[in-house]
């Protein structure tokens, strides 16, 4: 199984922004799928994450209104909507997927089982 994250780039602050995560080898309903970011010199914090088989999903306070996720089974895909985007989301974007017997604890922590490369999301002032 894989998890590849893209759509990053380069957007004014105020812009939207919509990333696109490659779920491949795994079955969307079995899996809490999450994103996470990096700032430079700062920790990784988890950003969303969606259950397309209960359709809960979680926000990080500071996105909450301005970010929507998604799933799109037939696809095999998850979508991050970032609108309003501020400077401070400025980060490489990573999504990453969990057994969902696993529990959401494992994406409170940030212990998800499959890895994507890091997408690049820069927000200019």
């Amino acid at each position: 199984g894989a998890a590849a994250g893209v759509g990053g780039g380069l957007v004014q602050a105020g812009g939207s922004l919509r990333l696109s995560c490659v779920v491949s080898g795994l079955t969307l309903d079995d899996y809490i799928i999450g994103w996470f970011r990096q700032a430079t010199g700062k920790e990784r914090e988890g950003v969303s994450c969606i259950s397309s088989s209960t359709s809960r999903t979680v926000y990080e306070d500071s996105v909450k209104g301005r970010f929507t996720i998604s799933s799109d089974n037939a696809k095999n895909m998850v979508y991050l909507h970032m609108n309003s985007l501020k400077p401070e989301d400025t980060a490489v974007y990573y999504c990453a997927a969990v057994p969902l017997d696993r529990g959401w604890g494992a994406f409170i922590k940030g212990s998800m089982e499959y890895w994507g490369k890091g997408t690049l999301v820069t927000v200019s002032s």
